[in-house]
């Protein structure tokens, strides 16, 4: 029925009475590390399981978020080994970044120095908790031996046309001289210096992202039921596919004309003016050598100090000017007014907009802020069409045209489609569809990152470095001060050599990659140990990919899954792997809360792992992150959830060590002790294998404990009770590795636990033979009844009456009525004598 309990004479009995986890934790790790326990190869003869949690920046200490994220993925990777798994589960750094950077402006050091520093500490801190992590596959990104690879795909891509260069809006500090990457804005400030940022117009560089739009998005269909819905929707509305079509608006004075996409072409004679972004290319030509050229310029420079993302979330005061020209609209001849509107950007759509301020509510806030004319083109099905003049809001459901011409009466949705062929045929638009997803912009004007592998040269070229000249090391000759400026720009040695090479006027392009692009692919390098002529082994990927079980928080919803999933299709493009979508199942679990917000520095509320360990032992930090709250929802931290995650371990070992010191080995076992054992097996099992339902699994095994601890003084030393203890020991070993392997030796046990199968249950031991009964007199319980679930009506009344805590409700009394309720209850109606 259960695991064979070892001879009664090799138990060990010197097993300390008291639990202490600063004692056997420290010797397990030592005996795991020692023996290789956690280091894995390709196996074919094994089915594989990759279950790998998103890795850290090294920041210099592992914090509470990071102790619950990786306790749940070593849990799933223990539970597959004793499922008979070949299991992959690697660790690393995600190493570039701005913090380092301020880090080395703040401390006087060098960004390489404080990182490594870092990498060591989190390293020992992760290893005291007892983590499986294969050691010998660990990435850093920050070191050349990665990111020689990173540059070599660069290199492809630009050749394949999907690394390329262009002009684009960027954050710009002039104090401090650089661009700011949107993290780097605080409040429309530069992190540096709390100066205020400008938009400006420079040369960066992108991953064609775009091209591989529909790709990403139909592939979301694979991925569901396998990732939460809520990410998948996330995705989709980033990308943002959207069905309408591209119009035309002459400008016949300039002989020029304005393109602007809709997804309401229905409403298009209902356009009474245009807005163009502030950085659109043609504000300059619309209004040069005019009357209105100063105002517009003044208005620039006003839109530019408003911050990047005030203006994605329209958080600010939409103002527009007038550029004195006018575009015409192709469906009715119409001229309308063209303005420069701050609500409009460069990068979204076309840089312009089509305004329709009846059937569009910021058009329609906007008109009515300057005194420009509504005009109404949709009306209701059921309630008619809006008086421009005294509507209080825009109309923006889809209707009927009128104010039409030859399209009144048609539905919105009959009209879209007939209006865009209308433009077909009159060269004056398409339908077309269009994507909110715009190319990723990789560039970087800081120090701590990737250099980008190319070269500018004195004819305005840009060109590849020679292959076998990579890596192409950050120099370590800067100066990380905060002065302005990129720190690579500044490097002397970084030029050296570069106009021998390439030409005189030859320089070495002096961007940095966004981190973003070294967290896209190191899932693929943990695969491959010792490649170093090559990124990995097309064999170990084959073997390997994709990751069964990703995990990590809902913050990465979007930028970094997103960018994962465009590179894996970007590798597959260049030749570097068969692989479609590298993550097959997500989970992202919630955040650890502490007063009521989440554990932050800034927020004062931090528990510091390391005390925890210190105090209590890994072992008690990863049960309570465990059992406290399923892993999808949000962590509330608890002292008294800790101490009582350390109690219940207590009690295990009191348990145990009880058990193995018996003195009661022909005691007879309870009725229902196979019934508990089976059941509890099920239970941990069902909750483990996909369903991820930990703390509900930790609660079984709590209650089995309870279950065993009521019997242990009467049959502790019964060879099957010390059996089943293999049993418990095994279903805890994954979330609670240190204490169990010393149990499991204290029970006689050669070898690792967590390397053990898995115990299995018979269901035909989940059916009891024994059921309770209750049992009342005149409807109030006066007892309860262990009954055979064979008995019968009269068995069950016979034995009901019989009970001595009953018996005493019925002397001196009338029986009046035997009520017997199957498989519930047994109620004795009784009258005074």
């Amino acid at each position: 029925m259960c695991l064979k309990a070892p001879p009664s004479s090799i138990y060990l009995t010197t097993m300390q009475e008291r639990y202490n986890p600063s004692e056997i934790e420290p010797k397990w790790q030592a005996r795991w590390e020692a023996q290789g326990a956690d280091s894995v190869q390709n196996d074919p003869k094994k089915p594989k399981y990759y279950v790998l949690e998103m890795f850290p920046y090294p920041s210099g200490r592992i914090h509470m978020g990071h102790v619950r994220n990786y306790s749940i993925g070593d849990v799933v990777a223990r539970f597959k080994r004793m499922q008979g798994f070949n299991v992959l589960h690697p660790m690393g750094y995600d190493a570039f970044g701005m913090p380092a950077e301020n880090a080395a402006i703040k401390n006087k050091s060098h960004p390489k120095a404080w990182t490594l520093s870092n990498i060591d500490e989190m390293t020992e801190q992760l290893k005291r908790l007892g983590y499986s992590y294969d050691w010998r596959r660990m990435v850093a990104t920050c070191t050349p031996a990665y990111y020689k690879w990173e540059q070599k795909f660069f290199i492809e891509l630009f050749r394949k046309g999907l690394l390329y260069r262009k002009k684009s809006l960027v954050n710009f500090c002039e104090t401090c001289a650089t661009v700011l990457a949107n993290e780097q804005v605080v409040d429309g400030l530069c992190w540096r210096c709390d100066n205020a940022v400008l938009q400006k117009t420079l040369e960066q560089w992108f991953l064609k992202i775009t091209a591989y739009a529909d790709e990403l998005l139909n592939d979301l269909d694979s991925l569901k039921n396998q990732w939460p819905e809520r990410v998948l929707t996330m995705q989709r509305e980033w990308i943002g596919k959207s069905k309408g079509a591209r119009i035309k608006f002459a400008v016949p004075e300039l002989n020029e004309s304005i393109t602007v996409f809709t997804t309401r072409p229905d409403t298009l004679f209902g356009v009474s003016f245009m807005a163009i972004a502030p950085e659109h290319p043609l504000v300059e030509k619309l209004v040069g050598g005019t009357e209105h050229e100063q105002a517009v310029k003044a208005f620039r420079d006003k839109a530019g100090n408003i911050n990047r993302d005030d203006r994605l979330t329209g958080n600010f005061t939409k103002e527009g000017v007038f550029t004195g020209r006018y575009a015409v609209n192709p469906i009715n001849g119409k001229k309308v007014p063209i303005l420069v509107g701050n609500y409009v950007l460069m990068d979204y759509g076309t840089g312009a907009v089509m305004a329709v301020p009846m059937h569009d509510q910021r058009d329609f806030e906007f008109a009515s802020k300057y005194d420009i004319e509504k005009i109404t083109v949709i009306k209701s099905v059921t309630e008619g069409a809006a008086d421009p003049h005294s509507a209080k809001e825009a109309f923006v459901d889809e209707g009927v045209l009128i104010n039409s011409g030859e399209f009144d009466g048609l539905s919105s949705e009959v009209a879209k489609d007939k209006i865009a062929a209308w433009l077909t045929a009159h060269d004056a638009g398409e339908a077309a569809i269009t994507y909110r997803l715009r190319d990723w912009g990789i560039s970087r004007q800081r120090y701590w990152g990737t250099p980008l592998p190319f070269i500018h040269k004195a004819d305005g070229s840009v060109v590849p470095v020679d292959e076998a000249e990579l890596p192409v090391v950050l120099p370590d000759d800067v100066v990380i001060d905060g002065s302005g400026g990129s720190p690579v720009a500044k490097s002397i040695a970084f030029q050296t050599g570069v106009e021998d090479r390439y030409g005189k006027g030859a320089r070495r392009e002096t961007d940095t990659m966004d981190t973003f692009v070294e967290s896209s692919w190191y899932y693929l390098r943990y695969c491959s140990i010792n490649t170093d002529d090559k990124p990995f082994d097309p064999a170990d990927i084959a073997y390997w990919m994709p990751v069964d079980q990703y995990i990590g928080g809902i913050e990465h919803a979007v930028l970094h899954l997103l960018y994962a999933r465009f590179f894996t299709k970007l590798l597959r493009d260049l030749g570097y792997v068969n692989l479609a979508e590298p993550f097959k199942n997500l989970l992202t679990q919630g955040m650890v809360i502490k007063d009521g917000a989440k554990m932050s520095k800034s927020k004062g509320n931090v528990v510091d792992p390391n005390y925890l360990i210190d105090r209590y032992g890994a072992d008690t930090a990863r049960l309570f992150c465990l059992f406290a709250a399923p892993p999808e929802k949000d962590l509330e931290w608890s002292d008294k959830g800790v101490e009582g995650a350390f109690r219940f371990l207590s009690r295990v070992w009191r348990l145990v060590h009880e058990a193995t010191t018996g003195v009661h080995p022909d005691a007879a076992l309870p009725a229902d002790f196979s019934f508990q054992h089976h059941k509890t097996i099920k239970k941990v099992t069902e909750d483990l294998d996909g369903r991820f339902h930990f703390n509900t699994a930790i609660a079984a095994i709590m209650e089995y404990v309870n279950y065993l601890q009521s019997q242990a003084s009467v049959c502790g030393g019964h060879d099957e009770f010390k059996a089943v203890l293999n049993t418990l020991i095994l279903l805890l070993s994954p979330f609670v590795p240190h204490a169990s392997e010393e149990l499991w030796e204290a029970l006689g046990h050669k070898g690792f636990a967590t390397q053990h199968a898995w115990p299995s249950y018979d269901e035909t031991k989940l059916v009891k033979e024994e059921i309770t009964l209750v049992v009342q007199v005149n409807g109030k319980l006066r007892g309860d009844l262990q009954i055979s679930l064979k008995a019968s009506k009269d068995d069950v009344l016979i034995a009901a009456k019989a009970n001595a805590k009953v018996q005493t409700y019925l002397s001196g009394k009338i029986l009046v009525k035997e009520i017997y309720v199957p498989g519930k209850l047994v109620n004795l109606v009784v009258k005074d004598a």
